[in-house]
């Protein structure tokens, strides 16, 4: 897993440095997005390495247990952010980084934002049965009717809301959304 081999040491240390930076950098950003900062420098580290790791490789170069790699990679490849590859000579699991980031970005966010919108929608559905039995029930009294009629307006301009955000997840995941902000390359 050492790229870096053969080079000079002064060279190693500066390549190194330049490279935590942006593997520290990596964690911090995807620690604000609920990702632990050590699997944040999981990936980096793993973006960085020339080629497929296994667990030992990664539990080795971090210095973490092959028990908190194990749990690392199985969050990065439940986030599609890495591949689980085949090696020719090896039995190891062996993984790499799937490095579009921008890909990454929009697999995150279309699995975390779609389990969301799933429950939140399940959720004002209920809300909206209920409310619509009770208006049924206390048709009588105008006070109770107008409380109901301006919650179910409310709730019906949040199902609006997710219905939108139902079609941002479709943008990401169907990669039209570069048709509007395409990549720079």
């Amino acid at each position: 897993m050492n790229d870096l081999e053969g080079l000079e040491p002064e060279q190693i240390k500066r390549i190194s440095k330049a490279r935590e930076r942006v593997i520290d950098s990596i964690g911090k950003n995807m620690d604000l997005y609920g990702i632990t900062l050590s699997i944040g420098h999981l990936y980096g580290y793993m973006y960085f390495n020339e080629g497929p790791v296994t667990l030992d490789d990664l539990s080795r170069t971090m210095g973490m247990s092959k028990t908190s790699m194990s749990t690392g990679v199985r969050t990065l490849l439940d986030l599609k952010m890495i591949d689980k590859v085949w090696g020719k000579g090896t039995r190891k699991d062996l993984f790499e980084v799937v490095p579009d980031w921008h890909q990454n970005f929009s697999d995150y966010f279309s699995i975390k934002w779609r389990k969301a919108v799933e429950g939140n929608m399940s959720a004002l559905s209920k809300s909206l049965a209920e409310i619509s039995d009770m208006k049924t029930e206390y048709a009588e009294n105008d006070e109770v009717l107008h409380l109901l009629t301006n919650d179910e307006a409310k709730i019906i301009e949040a199902i609006k809301y997710y219905r939108w955000l139902l079609k941002l997840i479709e943008a990401l995941e169907t990669g039209k959304i570069f048709e509007l902000i395409p990549k720079e390359t």
